[in-house]
């Protein structure tokens, strides 16, 4: 008769065990980190706060850092599961040095800011070359989305303060490329706010894109080529006068307040001006349908602005606003976009969508919670995140295939960087020994495989 021993296996642990590594999964991260050429182009941005007879490099605590916040980190104190593999990671600074260097960059103000975005700008260029038909501006356009984040303070910190969510915080905006259905998306712009900050202040999404353009290859920081998508914050005069500037004309879709004048324009559609709206995949959307408004409602916008709506169906327990008519919800975007179906142009606004997935992977990349009390200390933060999603979306771009390119940073360290490995040196080689029996292995060794065959930076 076998006794029962409850529902899992029995397993005692102790110490003194040699040559296994954690987190072994993260050589893809490292191997990122070189192959781009992240790690010369951060150290180097970061040489002139380099101290004399230093020991650490500015540019490797910081980029340290930012691979504890990659593998799910959210303070500098998370760098120790770094320390704790010097075989896979080197040596790593200590908690007072890595807290120092963030004072010391903090204190520099917008020199070390700056730094910071030339190096990751520089790198960028340089991925998208790599990625080939896998970058984001494969079909010669790149889309920038802008939105803001509430990001809760559980405790008194500068410029935290009460947001439009009657919660506590700050509210920055954030900027991410989009890579299409097919990738995830990087970012390229964190404006740093209080927390009171106004949802649709042009002045501030007018610096968002500045921070965005600086980002990207110089042929897409000016014209058609680069689109602008926003929610309703970023439908004002400022902003969109701002965007087709002469010298500037850059293409845009960003979304609109329903006014009176908008409401009344809908009301006046004739039924057979009504075009039905459709899915990704070309089929029809069902219960949704566009349409195009002109007239007054464009009087005062610049030139070549198209104003389309859309009306449909509320989902089930939706309730309809006072700006909706005849028991459809109505939403509405504007673009200078021409000679495109509202259809086709409906559905790539609608898509902008994505910019929320992009907003949920950087709470969970080191966004949930700004740790530090001075604002400056949260701006570099705001940096150090960027960095680590930048990583989190290189690797997959250059390492991966199928169905694993599309997986989020929570799946990522679950399947490819969590699992341990045994550590072998020979022949003055070491090689991570992967346990056969994890049902990823096949993709972390291959992935490894096609970083390792991309050619050295420089």
């Amino acid at each position: 008769m076998n006794k029962r021993i409850g529902l899992y296996p029995r397993v005692r642990a102790e110490g003194g065990g040699r040559g296994a590594v954690s987190q072994a999964g993260a050589v893809l991260l490292v191997e990122t980190v070189r192959k781009t050429g992240l790690d010369t182009a951060i150290s180097a941005a970061l040489g002139p706060w380099r101290k004399a007879r230093a020991v650490h490099d500015p540019g490797k605590i910081l980029l340290d850092v930012a691979l504890a916040v990659a593998l799910g980190g959210d303070c500098l104190a998370d760098v120790e599961v770094l320390r704790a593999e010097p075989a896979v990671f080197g040596p790593v600074a200590s908690g007072p040095t890595v807290s120092r260097l963030v004072d010391t960059l903090a204190t520099s103000g917008k020199r070390a800011l700056a730094a910071i975005r030339r190096a990751r700008a520089h790198v960028r260029e340089h991925v998208w070359a790599l990625a080939c038909d896998a970058a984001p501006d494969t079909g010669g356009q790149v889309t920038v989305d802008l939105d803001g984040v509430l990001v809760i303070a559980h405790s008194d910190k500068q410029d935290a303060a009460a947001t439009w969510k009657r919660t506590f915080g700050h509210h920055p905006i954030m900027g991410f490329v989009d890579h299409g259905p097919g990738g995830t998306g990087e970012p390229v712009a964190g404006l740093l706010r209080a927390g009171n900050a106004g949802s649709n202040t042009a002045a501030d999404h007018i610096t968002a894109t500045q921070l965005a353009m600086v980002q990207l290859p110089k042929k897409y920081r000016r014209g058609r080529r680069t689109l602008i998508r926003t929610d309703s914050g970023g439908g004002t005069h400022e902003f969109v006068n701002w965007l087709t500037a002469r010298g500037r004309w850059l293409s845009y879709s960003v979304g609109m307040t329903i006014t009176d004048a908008i409401h009344h324009a809908v009301l006046q559609v004739p039924a057979s001006a009504w075009t039905p709206a459709v899915e990704p995949g070309g089929e029809v959307r069902d219960g949704a349908w566009v349409a195009e408004l002109a007239g007054d409602c464009l009087t005062g916008w610049p030139k070549g602005m198209r104003l389309i709506v859309r009306k449909e169906r509320p989902h089930p327990g939706a309730q309809l606003r006072f700006t909706d008519a005849d028991g459809m919800r109505l939403t509405c975007f504007a673009t200078n976009t021409p000679g495109t179906a509202i259809a086709a142009l409906e559905l790539r606004h609608r898509q902008r969508a994505r910019c929320e997935d992009r907003i949920r992977n950087a709470r969970d990349t080191g966004l949930r919670n700004l740790p530090f009390h001075s604002f400056a200390q949260n701006q570099i933060w705001l940096e150090i995140v960027q960095v680590a999603l930048d990583l989190l979306a290189w690797m997959p771009m250059l390492a991966l295939t199928g169905q694993s390119k599309l997986w989020e940073p929570k799946r990522l360290r679950l399947r490819l960087f969590s699992p341990a490995a045994q550590l072998v040196t020979t022949g003055r080689r070491r090689y991570l020994r992967l346990a056969r029996h994890w049902p990823w292995t096949d993709v972390i060794t291959s992935a490894l495989d096609r970083l390792q065959t991309l050619p050295n930076p420089g």
